[in-house]
């Protein structure tokens, strides 16, 4: 029987519980053969259904990484669909399975970093964690911990206490020093106390 009709969408629903709820099932199913009629249904002429679709397969992600894993050319292939909730869903998918693909994440990090420079908030998100679980492998670290350092250079004000906080386990005695530096001077663009309050407890956190 057709997912599709499970969908949010098809339900005339505007919430996400039918998607989670289906993720959810599949996961508990472990059905390939679903995982690949939700990849058939990104390019859907219904634009609701193919958000939806994007939508269960991160939710798989999130549960079961291996289930959507090998399907990581098309995640990386949809971040440069003009469709932004397809494109920052895309970049969710591929922040989900980076345990399960790291060669192949970091092979398509040219892919991934442009998506992030051009996209919205939440693609930049997914691309910032992307890069703090490659950066806590000592195997790529040496090339995703400056690009991670760029993003937190450049993040929206509002962004750089969490990005901060979530870096703390890719930071270490050799690269610690330049991640102090760049939050240290990043300091006097925070207008709000609380910020600077979380950024100055990473600093000194790290620091120790």
């Amino acid at each position: 029987m057709s997912i599709i009709p499970k969908l949010a969408t098809s339900l005339n629903r505007r919430d996400e519980v039918p998607n989670v709820e289906l993720a959810a099932s599949i996961v508990a199913r472990e059905s390939k053969m679903q995982v690949s009629e939700l990849l058939y249904g990104l390019s859907h002429r219904n634009k609701g259904i193919r958000h939806d679709c994007i939508k269960v397969l991160y939710e798989i992600g999130k549960l079961r990484p291996r289930l959507i894993a090998e399907h990581y050319r098309l995640f990386v292939a949809i971040l440069g669909n003009a469709d932004n909730r397809l494109q920052w869903g895309a970049m969710t998918a591929l922040s989900t399975i980076v345990a399960e693909r790291p060669r192949e994440i970091y092979i398509s990090l040219k892919e991934i970093v442009n998506a992030a420079d051009k996209g919205s908030v939440i693609t930049r998100d997914q691309c910032v964690k992307i890069l703090i679980a490659l950066s806590a492998t000592e195997k790529y670290a040496a090339k995703t911990f400056p690009l991670l350092l760029e993003q937190l250079t450049v993040c929206p004000t509002n962004q750089l206490p969490m990005y901060a906080e979530n870096s703390i386990p890719a930071v270490n005695i050799t690269n610690r020093d330049r991640f102090v530096e760049l939050l240290t001077a990043r300091l006097g663009d925070l207008e709000k106390e609380n910020a600077k309050k979380r950024v100055s407890k990473v600093i000194n956190r790290v620091s120790k």
